[in-house]
């Protein structure tokens, strides 16, 4: 059984319980529409200030449960999608899946393959088997390729732009909506196991830009989650990208990391977070990614006699 399983779980229950006690009127306002991954032309309303070292919370980035399913089918359904290269929009994709063994503790579960499985259905096991919120998959899905709105045949290759570095042709053998999906379920994991890297918490130069030209600017990177996604984009947007969100910056800037937030406030609300941490301890956070022995979730009982 899943170290996580039991969490998740209580999660609900508690969430519930904490939006009675009237803690949702902690929650953040959202902001602003989204960035595709090129700027979009038509955002109009400006974004509260983005934190290069704060993109997204733990808790968000890892919750499993942040949606069922029925609901990532229903999002799906309710995106504007104007497909083109004859293929389907994301909400009527169906694949064949394949096996996957469990890759050690604290690292993604066995996904059991079956033929002709939705694309909600694909993206929810494996949110589940990685423990990453389908949240950020969906959103590293329009981030990388417009897949939720302007789905092509290429962006169906490479829909999460894993195995495709900006200096490099992609690598061909992790083509395809399943393989991408699940490979990069598996590297954020792999980062949050294996954490000492280029990008990792604390103070790390990020350049603005694959030109070394454009140079880099020091970050205090605040949580696992977002070294996460710096190893997987390893630039943030410069000045005018952010100072422009919506619109074009010059010639350094780059969007990913940006469009990122963007879009996840936008269709999920407040990226940065962390609804329990005042009441409860951090295992209720998925703080780095790691699970909680249920106990630490018990009230302490004590024993008769």
């Amino acid at each position: 059984m899943s170290t996580f399983a039991l969490p998740r779980r209580l999660l609900r229950i508690v969430a519930t319980g904490m939006a009675l006690a009237g803690l949702a009127a902690t929650l953040i306002a959202l902001p602003t529409p989204p960035v595709a991954a090129a700027p979009l032309l038509t955002a109009s309303i400006d974004p509260a200030p983005f934190d290069p070292g704060l993109i997204i919370s733990d808790y968000n980035f890892f919750n499993p449960d942040s949606l069922i399913e029925t609901e990532i089918q229903d999002f799906l359904e309710e995106r504007s999608c104007r497909p083109s290269d004859g293929v389907p929009c994301l909400w009527e994709y169906r694949e064949t899946t394949t096996s996957q063994p469990a890759q050690g503790d604290g690292h993604c579960l066995p996904y059991s393959g079956a033929e002709n499985e939705t694309a909600a259905r694909i993206i929810a096991k494996i949110a589940a088997a990685c423990t990453i919120s389908p949240e950020v998959l969906l959103v590293l899905l329009q981030k990388e390729q417009s897949l939720l709105t302007r789905p092509n045949a290429s962006g169906y290759l490479r829909a999460t732009g894993y195995g495709c570095p900006d200096t490099a042709d992609c690598d061909a053998q992790y083509f395809g909506f399943f393989n991408q999906v699940y490979n990069a379920a598996w590297q954020f994991r792999q980062y949050t196991q294996e954490p000492d890297r280029a990008f990792q918490v604390g103070t790390v130069d990020v350049g603005f830009n694959p030109g070394a030209e454009c140079g880099a600017a020091a970050v205090s990177i605040a949580n696992q989650a977002t070294a996460n996604l710096y190893n997987y984009t390893p630039y943030q947007p410069n000045p005018a990208a952010v100072e422009n969100a919506g619109d074009e910056g010059d010639g350094c800037s780059t969007y990913g990391n940006l469009n990122f937030w963007l879009f996840y406030s936008d269709w999920f609300g407040d990226s940065a977070r962390e609804p329990f941490s005042v009441v409860f301890d951090d295992c209720l956070n998925f703080v780095d990614g790691q699970g909680c022995p249920p106990v630490s979730l018990l009230p302490t009982v004590p024993t008769a006699g």
